[in-house]
């Protein structure tokens, strides 16, 4: 249940619209919603989880039986709100959009998810980059998870440090974005680069993504752990969405009361502000 729902829903019991018994039916779910399998709860699905977080339970289809994630997707389309499903296989979510054509399938980011209003203009600039096309994965993941929870989010794919001059030609991305996520495999450099750039925080995502040594993202892992940028903070392995998640919510800290606070007016930011420039530096500056 949403705060908007909870407020209408109290506004009416207050004017005598609707019952104390009828609203009481409604909350019977709040915030808990047990589903019972043979007598054995299954799953609780957290109600309570917008109120808090401003987005619902997120789903993670991966290890679940496919009947406990059919009841599961059923139960939260009635409770009406926007949700996501993660790490879902195409087949999977092909049966469950059989089901429930209402659902939206992204198959780059092995997601599924429901959204009542796709119309709705997103607020603030979360930058997705990634150092390779075999990121992209993990990339999109966190993109459909930022950008179901209202923020406006734009990519950058396929500027790794093996050529950095791709990197430097997004000056003016880099310059608006208001928080970055940074996915990368292999040695796990690109992060760092960014996080030098900008004076914004960067979510570093760790792929596993490389050849042998890279073991499975640990390598990209400790390098990201062990950058010397310290607007850098890391996620797991592969964690699109862990990134995308707090990605948004600092993107809604930034958020002011009916206006944007992403930086326009490029005259007030100062000359600490990142600026991407070849130019070799004064010698005289540097005596």
């Amino acid at each position: 249940m949403s705060p908007d729902r909870m407020k209408q829903l109290l506004t009416a019991v207050a004017s005598g619209e609707t019952s104390v018994e009828e609203a009481c039916a409604i909350f019977r779910h709040f915030p808990m919603d047990e589903l019972k399998e043979s007598g054995q709860v299954i799953a609780r699905l957290d109600t309570h989880r917008r109120f808090r977080h401003g987005f619902a339970e997120v789903i993670l289809a991966e290890g679940k039986q496919f009947e406990h994630l059919r009841q599961v997707v059923a139960r939260s389309l009635e409770h009406g709100n926007d949700f996501l499903v993660t790490r879902i296989s195409p087949n999977r979510s092909l049966r469950l959009k059989a089901l429930f054509p209402q659902l939206i399938h992204a198959q780059t980011a092995r997601c599924l998810y429901y959204q009542k209003n796709q119309d709705l203009p997103g607020i603030g600039k979360v930058v997705v980059l990634c150092a390779g096309t075999s990121d992209i994965n993990v990339a999109e993941e966190a993109v459909i998870t930022a950008r179901l929870m209202g923020a406006h989010v734009e990519t950058y794919y396929d500027a790794g440090v093996a050529g950095l001059h791709r990197l430097l030609s997004a000056d003016d991305l880099l310059r608006s974005g208001r928080v970055f996520i940074v996915v990368a495999g292999m040695e796990g450099a690109l992060p760092s680069v960014v996080g030098g750039l900008v004076d914004k925080p960067i979510i570093a995502v760790p792929t596993s993504i490389g050849y042998g040594a890279s073991l499975g993202g640990i390598a990209a892992l400790l390098g990201m752990l062990n950058s010397c940028a310290s607007n850098v903070t890391v996620v797991n392995i592969d964690n699109g969405f862990g990134a995308g998640y707090v990605a948004a919510m600092i993107n809604r800290l930034g958020q002011v009361e009916g206006s944007d606070r992403v930086e326009s007016d490029e005259k007030s930011r100062t000359d600490s502000s990142f600026a991407v420039s070849l130019t070799p530096p004064d010698p005289d500056i540097l005596l």
